[in-house]
Parts: structure tokens; sequence; C-alpha cells
């Protein structure tokens, strides 16, 4: 086994340090950019009296660093090369992402709304794994460009977790003499409505009420939905609404196949779980490294803090934490790029689930510890370490909360699911 990160990725990852510095350090730097990342930075991103949306001034800042990062050729590295980018493996992305993490809060990576230099966009991969030839040739140009944004529609105010039991429901309509489909029903937490050009409206389509089969994935036009309120959260602000529908759309308004949209969300929750885990990795090592500065430098009672072993043993625990995530991460990304697509939900998706639930969980107790170890200050807003932890904290609820990716662990432990279901299978007489 050789543990060695490839030649080019360290390079890489120097390539887009000196970016940042030409770049988007200088960006940040002026006309006062700096309100949206130091203690300013909660009140300076909302606009507490339009819903506690994003500020249009917040949302410009950080669409100018994605066009600086793009025209130097990084923000697209991890989408195909046929479609435009440099076709970036999981690995690569998940070395990228906490090592961008690890830098703390900058515009080069805010994982707020996860805006970074190196894009996250598992929309791009979903769509070329299940969409079929004439989907692409009807929105491939324009889910590209930018023009087709799709926020993504899968929770409901009854149904977060036990997704195949959703309410949401779509059947076959004619309008005006043209087939098409109504699809009627409400979602939750459909993040990035108020700029989307469509929700993905994930609804059963046929079978019962726990069927993996039966939903179909749903292209919504945003003009068909209704917002009915704007969900405000830990961390703010918010783009996050409960929403509702009952919509008419044409009969080929759907991505993948009839039936089969649950796939589509399972190929883009595995995608965004593991890239999550690395960037709660990369805040944890952040916290964990300011921490450890902090207490050499500290010196209460006329002594270094750090001399005290109830400081360094947590941290100690802390760090070797760390250091074992980062392998798991690193080789769940490497087996994920040597598997089908497919295949990973069948084979890997447990180790996937341990990523992303212990890495979530251990970056709220980096982050709280660091609070710990700074005193007032850490619990002020002068450090980032209280933004860390209200950020990450939603972690280990979306994606799917840790109790239910838990749960997929156990169920290929036991052999419920997974390559040990041979195994725990009854023997036929």
């Amino acid at each position: 086994m050789d543990f060695e990160l490839p030649a080019e990725l360290t390079a890489y990852l120097a390539e887009l340090d000196a970016f940042i510095e030409a770049e988007i350090a200088p960006l940040q730097a002026q006309d006062d950019n700096e309100r949206f990342f130091d203690h300013r930075r909660e009140h300076a991103r909302t606009d507490w009296d339009n819903h506690g949306l994003p500020r249009p001034e917040w949302e410009e800042l950080l669409t100018e660093a994605r066009k600086r990062a793009d025209a130097a050729g990084h923000y697209r590295f991890a989408w195909p090369v046929e479609m435009g980018g440099k076709g970036g493996s999981n690995l690569a992305m998940a070395v990228i992402r906490e090592h961008l993490a690890s830098k703390g809060l900058g515009l080069f990576n805010d994982l707020q709304n996860e805006h970074s230099i190196v894009g996250n966009n598992p929309f791009v991969l979903m769509f070329r794994e299940f969409a079929t030839p004439e989907q692409k040739a009807r929105d491939e140009d324009r889910l590209l460009s930018g023009e087709m944004r799709a926020a993504f529609g899968l929770t409901e105010p009854n149904h977060g977790s036990d997704a195949t039991f959703m309410e949401t429901r779509g059947w076959p309509e004619e309008k005006d003499g043209k087939p098409g489909w109504r699809v009627k029903g409400e979602k939750m937490w459909t993040t990035g409505m108020h700029v989307v050009s469509h929700v993905m409206v994930f609804a059963r389509t046929s079978g019962e009420d726990g069927d993996a089969t039966g939903i179909t994935c749903f292209l919504v036009p945003r003009d068909q939905i209704t917002i009915e309120e704007w969900l405000w959260t830990f961390n703010m602000p918010t783009d996050h609404p409960r929403i509702s529908f009952d919509a008419w759309i044409p009969e080929d308004a759907y991505w993948g196949e009839v039936g089969k949209g649950l796939g589509l969300g399972q190929s883009f929750v595995h995608q965004n779980r593991i890239r999550q885990a690395a960037s709660s990795l990369g805040a944890a090592v952040f916290c964990i490294e300011e921490s450890v500065k902090y207490a050499r430098q500290r010196k209460p009672f006329g002594k270094p803090l750090s001399d005290n072993q109830a400081i360094q043993f947590p941290l100690v625990e802390l760090a070797t934490q760390a250091e074992m995530l980062r392998l798991l991460i690193r080789k769940t990304a490497w087996q994920m790029d040597r598997m089908d697509h497919k295949q990973v939900e069948k084979e890997l998706s447990d180790k996937v689930s341990m990523c992303n639930y212990w890495g979530n969980r251990l970056c709220c107790e980096a982050a709280d510890r660091a609070m710990q170890v700074h005193g007032g200050i850490g619990y002020s807003r002068h450090k980032p370490f209280e933004h860390i932890y209200r950020h990450h904290r939603r972690y280990r609820i979306t994606e799917g909360s840790e109790e239910i990716q838990m749960r997929k662990v156990g169920a290929f432990l036991f052999g419920y699911l997974g390559p040990k279901r041979k195994l725990f299978a009854p023997a036929r007489g």
C-alpha cells in the first residue's frame, strides 16, 4: 500500500494556494469585504428585513470569486471532461476540500452555502449518470451554463429520513390536449429557492409507501412553486423554505426514468457525503491547530496553558481521531473512484456513512473544544469557532441524520444489506 498522495495532486494544492493569494485574498480585502468573515459576518450576510435571505452584495461577492476561479480553470475541477471539467476524482476532491476547510473562514471556501473556488456540484455528475440522451440534448447546455439551476426537493414536512413514505404525488394528466403530469405536494428545506429556475421534485407515481421504486424525479419550474415560509436556522442567513405546489408539467419534464427517481437521490448523497466528511475533517483540523497555537502562547499563572494535561489530553484525542478519519475518508474516496457509480450504493455505502457521520460529529467536538481552550474570546464572534460549530451542526441532521447513517452501517455490519448479505442468508433445503 502506498499512502503518498499523487504528485500532481500535491502540485495542484500549491497551485490553488497561489491562486488564493493572487486573486481571492485581495478581493476579500477590498471594499470592506472582510465584514462577511470577521465578527460582523452573520449580520453582514443576512437581510433580516427580507425573510432572513442572503444579502445581494454577499452573493455578488461569491459570484465574482467563482467567476475568477472558473477563468483560472479551478471551479469545474470535478466536472466530467466531456462537460467542460477536468474529471477530478473523489480522492482529489476529498483532499482538496479538507485542504481548503483547514484554512478557516475565507472567500476561497465558505461552506455555509457550498461556495468554493473548487466547486462541489454533484448535480452535474448525477445528470451525466442518469439523464437519458433526450434529456441531455434538452437540458445539458442550460445546466452547464447556469441558466438552469435546480433545487433538491426530497424532504417533506411530515417525512425526512423516511423518503419512501413521501406524500407528494404525481399522475398523468392532459392539459389543452397535451399529455403531461400533475404533481402535487409539499417539500421542506429546498435550499436556494430565491435563485433557482426549477425544483427537482421527487414524487410517488406508483407503488406503495415504503417501496424504493415508484418514485419519479420531476422538474417543476420555479413559477409553479409557492414559498410558504422561509425557515430561519441556527446559522443565518437562510435560503431554506417550505414550499407547496399543484403543478402541471409536460410529459417529458423529468430526469432519469419514471419510477426510478430515488436512484438520483442516492447518487447525490454519496457524492456529497464523502466530500462533506472531508470538509468537516478540515474544519476540525483548523480548530485543533488554532487551539494548540493559542495554548502555547497563552500564559495564565506565569506558564503556557499547554503545560496543563487538562488542555493537552482532549486535543490529543481529537487529533488522533482526525488522523484516523483522514485515512478512512481517503481510502473510501479511492475505492469510490474504482467502482461503477451505482455500485457504490451496494458495496461501499456503509463506509461513506462512517466517514460522514463521524466527520460531522468530530468537527462539532473540535469547535466546542476550541471555544473552551480559548475561553471568553473563543465564545465570542471575534473567533470563528462559533460559526464553524453552528454551521457544521446542521450536517449531523442533513444529508441523512447520523442515526440514519449509523443504521446504514449496522445494516451492512449485520448482513441485512451489502456484501455480508449472502453470509447470513438462510440455507435453502
